[in-house]
């Protein structure tokens, strides 16, 4: 395939039953951080301890614990229909066990559930992204293989208490990043830098926690709710950096087995790891006896049995791409030392405003296909795309994120030729994120957001991006039909950060309220709500631009 084949643009509609999603992660946008007895997670005391940048941390974040009504509010505006947002186990079970129950933390997830369906949103619930209460890091955290039973214990409140409406689960999402920047590198919280025994055993539990949840809703909970419960897993795709060398080829191989596999293979294939992932590591035992650089725990023939198909679909969180060739990685910890590859970028892709994000959307195609054949050939279940975007710096013209826009447009449109061209059976887009939030070690420097914060005011603010206009009018033509039709962003002027204007309220003026209350058979909540996609379509651009003169 040619490049100028690999980038052809597809003009056309995504089936008629695509589900478009956003997201939000809870330590990320949630705020309240010890508010209704939630107790302290991972990420507060990574926070605390001065780790993130500028010495920032997610205490107020966006103050979502507070804005329920607001941030349905935008979905709503964005034309959703899916929202996938994540529980904090900590404001749930404060001490990670069910008989610390925090009431006020499970009603806080109940009002954003009702809104959500209130006004016609699919609610997809994440069970775990990355913030552990602290009380169990303080017991070893995912490396205690007592984790197992706490987690399933939680899945199985959670399940109870918010079943009947939330039909979608996540288990976890992106947990290489737990293993990897958690325990491996230490760049994440909770910080342990152990790539060769931690990492391995908190992946060894997280799977091992994974099945066990997904055993729970299937023995109690889904011949009554009807639901399905998956895993989100993150990869970059990885291309051979001279694909006529077949050594770069086994590289780039061992590349996504180390990333995707790690996890993948245990729950869609055969109950266990990767036998590239396997044989890599005998080998490194093997040749590096005074020095070794990892150790795979075992799972028992019960435990593989256990593990084996417990997943409805498989969740996909994609970013970027590498360009991987074979290398001799010695003794040294790690997937690249392990691994036997090094990774590279190319010139060409865009950069952004993380070291690590590279456009390269063809990449979305070739690891659809490459997990529709590696993992879905004989479960036949669907893909989710659980997590697309970019960041942006926090600096500057921040509302007319065009290359967002660009990245965006890209990767929806090799999604919509994975399904039309190649047959692969992809079910839902979800861009990362509804709005800026509080991105871990990088704090609040780089932006994810559809929405802009504005972090300087105390009751945060968010405002409309040219992305979320854009991607609205994607949802709303369900594609890319039409060749000449070009899809429209307002354009928003140069401006700094600091004078970033409010959104206009959540209520429809006030004069219209008492007459909207007397003749609208609307509820209450739907009466709350002015839609800035929907209501005045015509003039929602228009009044945006008043905004900002």
């Amino acid at each position: 395939m040619t490049s100028s084949e690999r980038d052809a643009f597809l003009n056309d509609s995504f089936p008629a039953d695509f589900q478009w999603a956003t997201s939000s992660e809870s330590f990320k946008i949630e705020g309240g951080w010890s508010e209704g007895g939630k107790g302290e997670t991972i990420w507060d005391r990574f926070g605390h301890q001065g780790l993130a940048f500028e010495n920032q941390t997610a205490d107020l974040a966006c103050d979502s614990f507070h804005k329920v009504d607001y941030d349905v509010y935008l979905l709503r505006g964005l034309n959703v229909n899916t929202y996938q947002f994540s529980i904090s186990w900590a404001r749930i079970f404060p001490s990670g066990h069910r008989g610390s129950q925090s009431e006020k933390g499970a009603l806080y997830y109940d009002k954003l559930i009702n809104a959500l369906v209130e006004s016609g949103i699919q609610p997809v619930a994440t069970l775990y992204h990355w913030d552990l209460p602290q009380a169990l890091q303080d017991y070893g955290g995912w490396t205690n293989t007592s984790i197992v039973e706490a987690f399933k214990d939680y899945a199985d409140f959670c399940f109870s208490r918010f079943g009947d409406r939330v039909k979608t689960w996540n288990t976890f999402s992106s947990p290489w990043v737990v293993s990897h920047a958690g325990y491996g590198t230490g760049e994440h919280a909770p910080g342990i830098k152990d790539y060769v025994v931690a990492s391995y055993q908190v992946t060894h539990n997280m799977l091992k926690s994974h099945a066990e949840a997904w055993h729970v809703y299937n023995d109690k909970y889904r011949m009554k709710q009807g639901g399905k419960v998956g895993i989100a897993l993150n990869s970059d795709w990885a291309e051979p950096m001279n694909p006529s060398r077949p050594e770069d080829v086994a590289a780039a191989d061992r590349y996504l087995q180390f990333m995707l596999g790690w996890f993948a293979h245990p729950i869609f294939v055969d109950g266990d790891y990767p036998v590239t992932l396997k044989t890599q590591i005998e080998e490194k035992r093997r040749v590096c006896p005074s020095s070794e650089p990892a150790r795979l725990p075992v799972f028992t023939p019960e435990e593989r049995k256990r593990i084996h198909g417990t997943a409805d679909f498989l969740g996909l969180s994609h970013y970027t791409s590498r360009l991987v060739n074979n290398s001799n990685g010695g003794c040294t910890p790690g997937p690249q030392g392990v691994g036997d590859f090094q990774t590279h970028v190319d010139p060409s892709w865009s950069s952004t405003a993380s070291d690590w994000i590279y456009s390269a959307p063809w990449g979305l195609r070739r690891l659809l296909n490459y997990i529709s054949t590696e993992y879905l050939n004989v479960s036949k279940v669907p893909i989710h795309i659980t997590g697309n975007g970019m960041p942006t710096e926090y600096s500057g013209n921040t509302l007319s994120d065009t290359s967002r826009i660009q990245y965006m447009r890209s990767y929806i449109n090799e999604a919509l030729k994975a399904i039309h061209w190649d047959g692969v059976n992809v079910q839902r887009y979800t861009v990362q994120s509804l709005m800026d939030g509080f991105e871990g070690p990088q704090g609040y420097n780089e932006r994810f957001g559809l929405h802009h914060v504005n972090f300087d005011l105390p009751d945060r603010p968010r405002t409309p991006k040219q992305s979320a206009y854009f991607y609205s009018q994607v949802i709303e033509k369900n594609g890319f039909a039409s060749k000449n039709q070009v899809l429209y962003a307002p354009e928003l002027k140069n401006m700094k950060s600091n004078k970033v204007p409010p959104m206009p309220p959540s209520t429809v003026p006030s004069q219209a309220k008492d007459v909207w209350r007397k003749f609208s058979s609307q509820t209450n909540f739907q009466r709350k709500l002015y839609h800035y996609g929907t209501c005045h379509k015509a003039s929602a651009g228009e009044y945006h631009r008043q905004l900002i003169n």
